[in-house]
């Protein structure tokens, strides 16, 4: 039976995935935050799931993750590793608190190596065990290519991961374990309903910030289905040569191809008209 870890697996992209890994007959380890979280998939899911506890921040949970994943696989590798979990946070980078880019930092970057890491034995680092080494995907975004205003911290992790992600391919290519890129656009997921753009809304960009978040709302509710998501990530598990990065974009003409093809003062015009991005 194939195996694989899924990060952040509570709601959205991850709990579609944690579904769909279900169906394709894998063993399925998931991350959550809180014991009740973990009751409750355990409830939804009761056979082939097995949550693990912790916040990929914290480095002591993800060892004590490892130990239990290892109890459970004995001698046999880990065939996948997908670090979903991730946060997105808003504002303009001029007046957003370092803490808040810290944090962003902290968990979309800094996380996912921690977690790669320490799961990176299983997946085919520790020669003594069996089967063939593990893939590793990461959950990047159309920002890990395209910037827009006003998520900036969001865009940098992404960038930030997409170059991480091709390097650390390359390492691992002495182990024989794949990395993959996964970068969606607009899924209809919780997490953009979160942006906090009201702690702004005293700065000069609070008539930009009311139209970004309806354009946000607006983009998000027309987005894909977290389940569509879900099962591109099962067929690259799956997959004999998977490709290096797939981009998995609504509209893709619309809101992939040509703003990669348009020169970027082109785009930077059409977003300040857009978004009301210009000097009084």
């Amino acid at each position: 039976m194939k195996s694989v870890l899924i990060t952040g697996v509570s709601t959205g992209i991850g709990l579609a995935t944690l579904d769909a890994a279900l169906r394709a007959g894998f063993q399925v380890f998931g991350s959550v935050r809180t014991q009740d979280d973990a009751v409750r998939l355990t409830e939804q899911f009761p056979e082939r799931f097995v949550p693990l506890v912790f916040d990929v921040t914290d480095e002591a949970a993800i060892d004590a993750a490892v130990k239990l994943v290892e109890q459970t696989l004995g001698e046999r590798r880990l065939d996948g590793l997908i670090n979903n979990a991730g946060v997105a946070i808003s504002g303009p980078l001029l007046y957003l608190p370092a803490e808040k880019l810290r944090h962003q930092f902290d968990v979309n970057l800094f996380g996912v190596m921690a977690v790669t890491q320490a799961f990176a034995p299983l997946l085919g680092v520790d020669p003594g065990r069996t089967g063939k080494p593990g893939r590793i995907i990461n959950i990047s975004s159309v920002s890990g290519k395209l910037a827009s205003p006003f998520v900036g911290a969001y865009v940098a992790s992404k960038h930030a991961l997409e170059g991480m992600s091709a390097s650390l391919r390359r390492e691992l290519m002495l182990f024989g374990i794949d990395v993959i890129v996964v970068g969606p656009g607009a899924i209809r997921t919780p997490i953009w309903g979160k942006a906090e753009f009201d702690a702004y809304l005293n700065t000069p960009y609070a008539d930009s910030l009311k139209l970004a978040y309806d354009s946000m709302l607006k983009i998000a509710r027309e987005g894909l289905a977290p389940e569509q998501c879900a099962d591109l990530l099962i067929e690259i598990l799956l997959a004999a040569r998977p490709k290096t990065r797939y981009a998995l974009v609504p509209k893709s003409i619309l809101n992939w191809w040509i703003p990669r093809l348009l020169p970027s003062r082109w785009i930077d015009r059409i977003m300040a008209k857009r978004l009301g991005l210009k000097p009084h």
